[in-house]
C-alpha cells in the first residue's frame, strides 16, 4: 500500500526530474515529464505563472529605492559655478573626493556622499585594576581619532581678518581710527568684492553665496510681526544692531572712496551691509581668538570656510569641527554614518528653532531641541490676582535666574517652569518672612512664641527647598502642574490662531508667500512641541496626582 509520505517523496523526486528534463530538452530535444506519455518540444522551455516584481526581494528593493529617493539630491558638480569653484579651491591646495555639491528635497543646496561614511569603532578588553577615569579620557579621545573626515579645508581657502588686512583694504584699515571691529572688517571686504564682480579674486566663492537670507532681520515689517513675540522681540534687537553699525560705520566708508570710481554711498549701502553681515552670522565658522593689533577689543573668532559651509545642518548628526594647528586646516569629522548619494549634515549646536530662525533663517521639522517659550505675562496668567506676595515671589524668581527660559518641549514643561510654578503656587503661610520673636514687646520670647517662631521659620525656607527640587507639598505639586496644563492650553489656541492668521494672509500677500511659509513651519511646529506637552501632562494627571503616597519624589516631566 502506498503512504502518502511516499506520495510526497515521489512528488519531490517528480519535481526534480521534471527540472533535471526540462535542462535535458535542450540537448535531447525530446523528455519525460512525470510520465513516458507527456513530451516537450526541443525549443519549448518551461513557464512558471509568477509575475515579474511581486516577491519578497523585489519589495525589498523598493523600500530601500523609495528610501534612497527621498534623500538622494541632484548632482550640481556639473554646473559652471561649481566647476570655476573647484579649480579655485584646487589652487589654493584643496581637493574634495568625497562629497559633491547637489540639490535635496526640503534642504536644498547641499553637499552630497560621494562614498558610504561608516563610523569605525575599537574593540577593547578590560583588565583588572582598570582606571576607569583614564579609559574614560582615552575613549573621547580615540572617538574624535575614529571619527571618519569629512573635510579638511586649508587654512589658504579660509576668509579671516588677516585675509582682509593683507588685501588692499588692509592701509585703510591700519590707520583708521576708533579701530574698525572684526566683524565690520569681514563685512566691508564682502561689500568691497562683490562690488568688483568679475575682477575680484574670490568670485568663485561669491557667485556661490545667497543673494538674499531669510534671517528675520531680513523679513518685511509685516511678516515680523507674525512670529513669536520672544523672538519678535530678537529679531527687532538684531535689527537695530545692524542699523547702529551701519550708521556708525559711515564715515569709515567714505575713506575708502579713493578706492572706487562710483559714489561710496552707492556701494556701501544699508542692504549691502546686511548682506553681508547675515553672511558672516549664518556661514561663519569659529576660530580661536586671534589679536590683530590694529583692531577693536571684540573677539576676532570668525572665518568664512568656503565650499565647506555648503554643509547643512541636522540635529540628528555628531561631528567634531576644529582649526587643527597642525595640519593649518579646519577639520570636520563625523561621528554619524551616511549611506553614498544621501546628504552629509553637520550639527551647528543643539539650538530649538526659534534660535535656528534668528541665527541662520530656517526652521528643522522634528527638532528634538524644539520648545515653546514662556513669557513673563503668560506665566502669570492663571495664577491668582489676590496673591498679596505675587511681586516678591518674581523678584525671587528673577533674582536666581527662574524668570527667562521657561520652555515647554517634547516631554512636557520644563523642569525651570515646573520650578517657577511652584514658587508662585506656595500657599501664603508658606511663603512668610522670617519673623524676630519678642521684639516688638521687648520682653524675652515664651516656649508657645518659639514654637511658632520656629514654624514660621522653617515655612520661610519652603521657597528655597522648591529652588532645590524639594516637594513642598501634594497641594503644591496639583495646583503648579493645574496652572502647566492652563498655560499649554493658552498656548495652543495662541499657535492655532497664529497659523489661521497666517495662512489667510498668504491668500492676500503674494509677494511674501516664501517668508510665510517659513513663519508659519516655525508656528506648525511649536504646536506639535505643546500638543505632546499636554499629552504629557494629562498623562501626570492620570498617574501621579491621583496616587498621593508618590510624593515621595516629584513627578518625572519636562527637562532642564
Amino acid at each position: 500500500m502506498e503512504r502518502v509520505g511516499d506520495r510526497r517523496v515521489a512528488r519531490r523526486r517528480g519535481f526534480s526530474s521534471h527540472i533535471r528534463s526540462t535542462q535535458d530538452s535542450h540537448v535531447s530535444g525530446t523528455t519525460v515529464l512525470g510520465s513516458p506519455e507527456i513530451r516537450l518540444a526541443p525549443t519549448q522551455k518551461l513557464q512558471f505563472s509568477m509575475q515579474k516584481g511581486r516577491g519578497r526581494t523585489s519589495r525589498i528593493r523598493r523600500r530601500k529605492h523609495l528610501r534612497s529617493s527621498e534623500s538622494r539630491g541632484v548632482n550640481e558638480s556639473y554646473k559652471s559655478e561649481f566647476i570655476e569653484l573647484k579649480k579655485w579651491l584646487k589652487n589654493r591646495k584643496f581637493e574634495d573626493r568625497n562629497l559633491t555639491p547637489a540639490r535635496f528635497p526640503g534642504t536644498g543646496r547641499g553637499l552630497m556622499s560621494r562614498t558610504p561614511l561608516r563610523v569605525r569603532t575599537s574593540l577593547l578588553s578590560l583588565k583588572p585594576n582598570t582606571d576607569f577615569g583614564a579609559l574614560f579620557l582615552w575613549f573621547k579621545s580615540s572617538e574624535s581619532k575614529e571619527g571618519q573626515m569629512i573635510i579638511s579645508l586649508p587654512e589658504s581657502c579660509l576668509l579671516t581678518t588677516e585675509t582682509v588686512i593683507r588685501s588692499y583694504l588692509g592701509v585703510y584699515i591700519t590707520k583708521w581710527k576708533p579701530r574698525p571691529s572684526p566683524l565690520l572688517v569681514l563685512c566691508t571686504f564682502l561689500v568691497s568684492e562683490r562690488h568688483a564682480g568679475d575682477r575680484s579674486l574670490w568670485k568663485p566663492y561669491l557667485q556661490i553665496l545667497p543673494k538674499t537670507y531669510t534671517c528675520p532681520v531680513c523679513l518685511e515689517p509685516e511678516v515680523v510681526n507674525l512670529l513669536p513675540k520672544a523672538l519678535k522681540a530678537k529679531t527687532e534687537e538684531q535689527r537695530a544692531h545692524v542699523q547702529k553699525l551701519f550708521t556708525s560705520s559711515r564715515d569709515f566708508f567714505s575713506s575708502l572712496q579713493p578706492l572706487f570710481v562710483e559714489p561710496i554711498d552707492s556701494i556701501f549701502s544699508y542692504s549691502a551691509l546686511l548682506w553681508a553681515w547675515c553672511t558672516v552670522n549664518t556661514r561663519a565658522v569659529y576660530l580661536r581668538p586671534r589679536k590683530q593689533e590694529c583692531l577693536s577689543a571684540e573677539p576676532d573668532t570668525c572665518a568664512l570656510a568656503p565650499y565647506l559651509d555648503l554643509l547643512n545642518h541636522s540635529p540628528h548628526v555628531q561631528v567634531n569641527a576644529a582649526f587643527n594647528e597642525k595640519t593649518r586646516c579646519y577639520e570636520i569629522r563625523t561621528a554619524s554614518g551616511c549611506r553614498k548619494h544621501e546628504e552629509v549634515f553637520i550639527c551647528y549646536g543643539p539650538h530649538d528653532n526659534q534660535r535656528l530662525l534668528l541665527e541662520y533663517g530656517f526652521v528643522s521639522p522634528c527638532n528634538p531641541h524644539a520648545c515653546v517659550y514662556v513669557s513673563r505675562d503668560t506665566l502669570v496668567k492663571y495664577l491668582p490676582s489676590t496673591d498679596k506676595q505675587m511681586n516678591k515671589k518674581i523678584s525671587i524668581l528673577k533674582d536666581h535666574g527662574f524668570i527667562e527660559n521657561l520652555t515647554f518641549g517634547w516631554d512636557g514643561p520644563s523642569w525651570r517652569l515646573l520650578t517657577a510654578l511652584k514658587l508662585l503656587c506656595l500657599e501664603a503661610e508658606k511663603f512668610t518672612g522670617l519673623p524676630q520673636p519678642g521684639v516688638s514687646s521687648g520682653k524675652q520670647p515664651s516656649s508657645c512664641c518659639c514654637s511658632a517662631w520656629l514654624e514660621d521659620f522653617l515655612n520661610s525656607t519652603c521657597w528655597k527647598k522648591v529652588l532645590l527640587g524639594e516637594v513642598i507639598s501634594y497641594a503644591n505639586e496639583k495646583t503648579s502642574l493645574d496652572v502647566a496644563q492652563k498655560i499649554c492650553h493658552h498656548l495652543l489656541e495662541e499657535s492655532s490662531a497664529m497659523l489661521q492668521r497666517v495662512s489667510h494672509m498668504k491668500d492676500e500677500e503674494v509677494s511674501l508667500v516664501s517668508q510665510l511659509a517659513l513663519v508659519e513651519t516655525l508656528w506648525r511646529e511649536e504646536l506639535k512641541v505643546l500638543q505632546a506637552s499636554a499629552e504629557t501632562l494629562a498623562s501626570v494627571h492620570t498617574t501621579y496626582l491621583a496616587s498621593p503616597e508618590r510624593l515621595g519624589s516629584p513627578p518625572v516631566v519636562g527637562v532642564t
